[in-house]
């Protein structure tokens, strides 16, 4: 058992070292996630468009061998689980197209993940945000407003206040 424990702090200390952990980033930021995407082709046929661009950017053949390059996933931090342990994982969700939602979970740990820039850093009051995969819209995009917001106590009225203010 110790063993392992040794293993595993061996193998994740290099990581720790990883520039992508550098940016401190909770729940409700939203935030890029810059990953490495590697597209194994064959021919030219079954090559992406931005297989394509990214080849010729490198000055790369389209012949065969893997193309890589780096995928940008804008959203909203709704969890981080397993704090700083070699399983951590964070929880990135964002509207699409239509209206579509998006999530994805990436490791904290992953040698994939190049950079995390914050983009920015609203008022949250929960540890996790799974409440956002109930909206729709724009409400889905808008975080820390509406009924988040509390009135101050003097803007509070009274019952009898609010009834004059209606007769007038």
């Amino acid at each position: 058992m110790n063993n392992l424990q040794e293993f595993i702090k061996s193998e994740y200390t290099a990581l720790k070292n990883n520039p992508a952990l550098k940016a401190d980033f909770h729940v409700g930021d939203v935030i890029k996630v810059h990953q490495m995407i590697k597209e194994i082709t064959t021919t030219k046929k079954n090559i992406s468009k931005t297989a394509k661009k990214a080849l010729e950017k490198t000055g790369g053949d389209t012949g065969k061998g893997p193309v890589e390059r780096i995928q940008v996933f804008e959203g909203v931090v709704i969890a981080k689980n397993h704090g700083a342990e070699p399983g951590a994982t964070f929880t990135v969700r964002k509207i699409a197209a239509a209206g579509v939602a998006v999530e994805k979970i990436y490791p904290l740990y992953s040698p994939t993940i190049k950079k995390i820039e914050i983009v920015s850093r609203p008022k949250v009051r929960q540890a996790k945000l799974y409440f956002l995969r109930k909206r729709v819209g724009k409400a889905a995009r808008r975080l820390g407003l509406g009924s988040a917001v509390e009135p101050a106590p003097e803007e509070i009225k009274t019952e009898p206040e609010i009834v004059e203010s209606i007769t007038k």
